[in-house]
């Protein structure tokens, strides 16, 4: 089956065909550094990057631009308010969401440019849009003529007497519709030089800049949150056509995280921070629930959520360890048909997911008959489908040096131990001892479970024990 997209531009499901056959670029609009990261900032990183990694396991060379955003307003008041200098404030962020983003495990970009990094070719952008008409510079700021783009609202839908740009009050615009490219510098904040005079960039200019620098002028996919579509997508797209370029060929957007059926947002304190989840869930278990839902709707955030979530993961993950366990090294397999028929079905991660817990399931009722084949068989698919979904439990990232593996082992000697001694005391029909052994285990939160292969312990779900605490 063909890879299929969702549009944000010709809002329909479209086959994908790339601008180069066997390449795919793709331009993720990145963090802008002004904190902390919380789940709604990485959703898009975990969403395109399953997006990513099912464009690999296809065959493809995929390039995969992930932007910063660096300087801002945000950043600068921020930075401000706490008394630091404004680029140790986006750097020391920066660093915040590269770590979150390795703790989800996902994948580091082609390139993460820094938009402090490419003021020349924003200026260079600005004099082409001048040049064609579609731009004005007025008291050191530099201006996008809205109505100079007949097209202007085409991704969003908004119409000309609907828009309002949300910026702050420039002087010398033309028309309040217009969108500003280039800030006339303020005292004691950042600058660079132009020919319209000292400044800094606007925020859509950016990303035009970044996407056309590295992809060229016309790329494959533009990615990025739900809110983005206006004004950012709708002025990086009028800006790049304004200036002559194709651009993207599809959008993409992500839905958003949110709480109380509110957007997840700082502005309105509804945030849960990526370190304060991390406290409380393994990072796989994170990822597993962020990437859960479908990637265009709304994932609806609570604790008992992502305590499911976490649920179901260690179901998965339990199987395949259970069959490496009892079965012996388990490869990555190939993923069924209709685990792929999902991915190409506009990354449908939740009928994905169904694959996979069906998978499991015949892989668990092939271990309790002592089908080894057949287990390991499904344990291989399970890898496959897990690692496109950013989760096998076997990687390396999740495994090797993971202190909850260490954990893991050094607990199974422990528990090995207890289960021979059951095991004999059974032989001996010894039941007090047999009974004793189980119950103590049960108390520590262990479940056993008698196969064909001899006992074999899972640790049993969390719950609210009086006596395991004692």
């Amino acid at each position: 089956m063909t890879l299929r997209l969702y549009d944000s531009a010709t809002r329909d499901v479209r086959e994908f065909t790339p601008l180069r056959p066997g390449h795919v670029s793709v331009y993720l609009c990145g963090a802008t550094v002004q904190g902390v990261p919380h789940i709604g900032h990485v959703r898009s990183g975990i969403a395109f990057d399953v997006l990513r990694r099912w464009l690999a396991y296809k065959g493809f060379d995929v390039a995969f631009v992930r932007n910063v955003t660096d300087i801002d307003d945000k950043i600068l008041r921020k930075a401000a308010e706490n008394e630091r200098p404004w680029w140790e404030w986006a750097a020391t962020h920066e660093r915040e969401f590269n770590w979150a983003y390795h703790q989800l495990g996902v994948l580091p970009p082609s390139a993460e440019p820094r938009a402090t990094g490419f003021i020349t070719q924003m200026v260079e952008y600005m004099e082409r849009l001048i040049e064609r008409g579609h731009a004005y510079a007025s008291d050191g700021n530099v201006y996008f003529d809205v109505l100079s783009l007949p097209e202007y609202g085409s991704l969003s839908g908004h119409r000309l007497d609907d828009v309002h740009q949300g910026e702050s009050v420039g002087t010398g615009k033309r028309d309040a519709r217009d969108f500003t490219l280039w800030k006339s510098a303020k005292p004691d904040e950042p600058s660079w030089p132009t020919p319209w005079g000292r400044g800094r960039p606007g925020w859509h200019l950016e990303c035009s800049a970044m996407a056309t620098s590295l992809l060229g002028p016309e790329f494959d996919i533009h990615c990025g949150g739900m809110d983005l579509v206006f004004p950012h997508h709708e002025n990086e797209l009028a800006q790049s056509h304004g200036a002559g370029d194709p651009f993207a060929r599809y959008w993409l957007h992500n839905g958003w995280v949110t709480m109380g059926g509110e957007k997840m947002s700082k502005s309105l304190g509804n945030v849960v921070a990526i370190p304060a989840m991390l406290q409380r869930f393994r990072a796989v278990e994170l990822r597993y629930y962020l990437g859960s839902a479908h990637y265009r709707s709304m994932l609806e955030y609570s604790e008992h959520a992502v305590e499911d979530a976490a649920r179901a993961y260690r179901g998965l993950e339990s199987f395949v360890q259970r069959t490496v366990s009892r079965v012996g090294a388990v490869p990555v397999g190939e993923v069924p048909a209709e685990f792929a028929a999902a991915l190409d079905d506009d990354l449908g991660v939740p009928a994905a997911l169904a694959q996979i817990h069906g998978t499991v399931k015949t892989g668990n009722i092939a271990l309790e008959n002592g089908d080894h084949a057949t287990a390991l068989e499904s344990a291989s698919s399970v890898r496959a489908m897990l690692d496109i979904l950013g989760v096998d439990p076997l990687t390396e990232h999740w495994a090797d040096g993971d202190s909850d593996t260490d954990m893991t082992d050094a607990l199974d000697v422990l528990v090995r131990a207890e289960l021979d001694r059951r095991t004999t005391a059974r032989a001996e029909k010894n039941w007090a001892v047999a009974d004793e052994v189980r119950d103590r285990l049960a108390r520590a939160g262990i479940d056993v479970i008698d196969t064909p292969d001899g006992p074999q312990w899972s640790l049993a779900e969390k719950k609210d024990n009086p006596e395991a605490s004692r």
